[in-house]
């Protein structure tokens, strides 16, 4: 399987984990002058500890193996940083105002003739 298929299955897998853990997803694959984040998603669930809505934006990582190192290690402080600007200019570009916002990885792992392994690591920096 090529490094861009595997990209796109484990971006299918991260947002349909992602919905069924109750996120809404508002946009996969979203570019912008900025740079491009994987998923953005609407968490309602903050609301209900009195807090507001939240915008989630979705960093996927996908491997083949994580023998050497877990996926979620390639987001480093300057794809923190890209994906912060490009979730600034979403939030400036989109009505957002009454919502919080965080950042979240989803690491899938998946290894051929076995079960993908997700992995969701919430607020991740």
């Amino acid at each position: 399987m090529s490094d861009k298929s595997l990209g796109h299955k484990g971006e299918k897998l991260a947002a349909r984990y992602l919905r069924r853990n109750g996120l809404k997803i508002l946009a996969r694959s979203y570019r912008c002058p900025m740079g491009e984040v994987d998923i953005i998603a609407l968490d309602r669930s903050t609301r209900s500890n009195g807090g507001a809505e939240t915008i989630v934006f979705v960093e996927v990582k996908t491997r083949s193996s994580a023998r050497y190192v877990e996926p979620e290690s390639a987001v480093d402080s300057r794809k923190q940083r890209q994906l912060t600007r490009t979730a600034r200019y979403y939030l400036a570009h989109h009505d957002t105002n009454d919502y919080a916002a965080r950042f979240d990885i989803v690491s899938v792992i998946i290894c051929e003739g076995e079960k993908p392994r997700i992995k969701h690591i919430s607020d991740a920096f």
